[in-house]
This record gives structure tokens, sequence and C-alpha cells, in this order.
């Protein structure tokens, strides 16, 4: 037995062992003996989208006295809610905005955030007493803000499927999904998602320190939906220790969602955790539901996502026919696609979308196919970045091993 004590005393020291998730199940699949001993530390992560995320703000917007309080406020056009502190006659504004509202169907609450954490001037617009008042800021100006997940990280999600003839709009296609069975989209990463990798809960917990959208947090609790099996979290961070690349908006059929990102460090304190650390894709179901009504009716594994497929999508000039409108960069749903240079690798979520849209063939990656009764179903949309996840894996390692980030243990049961 270890305590978190004692690997915080070994990280002060420099000599605790750290791991990524996808490091230390590949030095058991090649036959390494790993024992509890030997590892102190893995690490584990996950990115998607994930519709249950709001920032809270403190945005200063005029003199004191220039109004007596909002009754409307919009941050670049995304509605926020303005309170519960009124800070009447203050000229500055309380406010909650959603990561799913919308200003346009290409620009929501997820653009937004990603907008103020790379630092980027944002158009905040406040109605009082039939007057309006507006100006600039940036993510500097304010007094506080902070992120909210209302529930993330999922320990499991759903492939949707399209079962009847019509298309549907929804949040789980780019365009609309169309059928029956012609594609699925699919969601979370698989073996190195954090709550699959303690699915006892026995080390994540309340007050359990991680990382949120690159920035370190907190868990405070479980979120809404959660239940003893698919359990996630619900978490907070300061928005002015984010990295941009580890948040975003995501364009749907049903307009813009919020795509946010957790690393979670999982201490090794016995011979148990190691054991649940082994899970690997086959062994996680996947269960698969009608879009229609998200009821799971078959199942297969996270191995039809990750395994043997590619977790980055390529761009080959060479390939690119130059059609007079990109029909990939019209429906990249993060607007990575510039017709002329490709990819940027700084937005491309890897959603696969380009693969199936270019005529060309210029966009290349194999998604994977869910096999399910029967029926060998492509993947034609995947919402969460496995690679994206590796790199956050990677980014919490190296911060442990320089010092720069301990961890906590949790203080009470997420329930």
């Amino acid at each position: 037995m270890k305590t978190v004590e004692e690997i915080n005393k070994k990280i002060a020291h420099g000599s605790a062992v750290v791991y990524t998730a996808a490091e230390l199940k590949k030095l058991i699949a090649d036959g390494e003996t790993i024992t509890a001993a030997d590892v102190d530390v893995v690490t584990t992560g996950t990115f998607g989208v994930m519709s249950g995320t709001m920032a809270i703000l403190h945005i200063p917007v005029a003199p004191p006295g220039t109004f007596r309080q909002a009754e409307t406020v919009r941050l670049n056009g995304v509605p926020a809610i303005p309170g519960p502190c009124p800070n009447e006659g203050l000229g500055s504004v309380d406010v909650m905005v959603y990561g799913t509202s919308h200003a346009s169907h290409t620009y929501g609450g997820g653009h937004l955030f990603r907008d103020l954490v790379e630092g980027n001037e944002v158009c905040v617009e406040v109605e009082s007493g039939g007057k309006r008042f507006s100006r600039f800021v940036t993510l500097a100006d304010m007094g506080l803000a902070r992120m909210v997940t209302t529930r993330s990280a999922f320990k499991n999600y759903l492939a949707v499927v399209n079962t009847g003839s019509d298309p549907v709009q929804t949040i789980f296609s780019v365009a609309d999904l169309t059928g029956p069975f012609t594609g699925s989209t699919v969601s979370g990463c698989g073996d190195i998602n954090p709550l699959e990798n303690d699915p006892g809960l026995k080390v994540i917990g309340i007050g359990t320190r991680i990382l949120l959208n690159g920035g370190p947090g907190y868990i405070m609790g479980t979120g809404t939906r959660s239940s003893p099996d698919k359990p996630n979290i619900a978490a907070f961070a300061d928005m002015k220790s984010m990295v941009p690349e580890m948040m975003g908006g995501f364009v749907t059929s049903l307009g813009p969602e919020c795509t946010t990102s957790v690393a979670i460090p999982v201490p090794v304190l016995d011979g148990n955790m190691l054991n649940h650390l082994q899970i690997t894709n086959d062994q996680i179901p996947l269960p698969v539901a009608d879009v229609r009504d998200r009821v799971p009716f078959a199942a297969t594994t996270y191995a039809d996502v990750w395994d043997g497929t590619d977790t980055v999508i390529t761009f080959s000039p060479d390939s690119c026919v130059r059609c007079d409108s990109c029909a990939a960069a019209a429906v990249c749903p993060t607007g990575a696609i510039d017709p002329k240079q490709g990819i940027d690798l700084a937005r491309c979520t890897n959603c696969g979308t380009c693969v199936f849209e270019c005529c060309g063939g210029a966009f290349s990656g194999n998604l994977g196919t869910l096999g399910f009764d029967n029926r060998k179903v492509p993947v034609i949309l995947r919402q969460s970045d496995r690679a994206r996840a590796l790199r956050l894996c990677e980014d919490l390692k190296d911060r442990i091993q320089k010092r720069r980030f301990t961890l906590t243990a949790k203080t009470e049961e997420l329930r």
C-alpha cells in the first residue's frame, strides 16, 4: 500500500515513476512485468464534445454610475445570463455563459471560450434601462473567469446510428445523419479515459486535482445524468490558466457545441489499482443507440473505434483537385481546413468529416467500422479526439515529473 502523501514526497524529490495510460498498457502488452511498486502515477485523459460546460465571468463594461444593472448581456453575440449578483451601479456585470449558447449557426459559447483563452478581444453588449452599452474586452480585463462543467468525462458513451430512412438533424452529426445504418458517430477516448481506469472511483473523487482544458482545476462532485454504470464528473478551473488547443467550438447540424478536455492523475496505491489500469479497448463496451431515442439496442467495444485505426487525419496536397468551393472546408466542424494550406493542426480535432466530404481523397484516415447484429457500419464522425487526449496525458506526466503538479487525495466519494 502507498498513500497520496507518500507519492507527493516522491514527486517533490523527483523520484516518482510516472507513465501515461497508453505507455503503461503498451508495456504490459509487450510482456513487461509491472507491479504497484514499479509505478506511482498513471496519467489519463479525454477530449471531446461536452455539452455541460459553462463559464462564470465578471466583466467591466462602463464607468461606475453609467447604468443601474444589466438586463441583457451578449458576448460576441452569444447570450449570457446576468447575475446572480446585480452589481447595481458599478458599471460591471457578473454573467454565466453556456458552452452551447448560440450567436449564430457557426459560432457559440465554445468558440467564445476559446477566443477568450487565446487572448482575443470580444465585444460585450449590455442593455439597461432602454440603453445599450458596449466595449471590447479580453480575458485579462476580467476580474474573474472560471469554467465549470456540469458533466464531463463520462466513463462511457453511446455510438449513434439512424435506423430510419429520413435524415435527422442532431448534435451527434456534422451534417444531417442519414439512414438506415449508413454511418455511425462515436464519442469517448476508450482505454485512456479517466473513469475507465478507476471504475470503482477508488482514488478519483471530490477534491481531486485535475487539468481542465489544460489548466489546473478540481473535481467538485458528480455531474448531471451520472449513474453507477456511467459516472461522470463536475469540475472547475480558472480560465486564465487554460490552453486554447484543449478546448473550443464544434459545429453540428443543430448548431454549435462545446469541446472540453479533462486529464486526471491516477495514483497507483496498490495492486488492485494497477489491475484496473490494465483495461483495454476491447474490454470496454460501446452501446449502440438510435439517434431518435438514444436507447441502446446493440453493443460493440471501443476496439472498433481505436484499435488499428488512425487517430490523426492527414492531408495530401498532391491529391487536392483544387475545387472552386472546398466541400471539406465548408463542413469542417472546427474551421480547421484552409483549401490552400490543408489542415490547421491547432484546430483540427481529427473528427474525420473531411475524409468523407473531399471528392479528391486529399484527406485520409481510417475511422473504423462498428460490428453489431451481423452489420458493419462505418464510423463517419468522431466527436472525441484521442490524439489530443494522448497529448493531455503527456502534458500532465511532464508537469508531475517537473514538480509543477502534485496530487490531492479525494476529500469525499463521488456519488
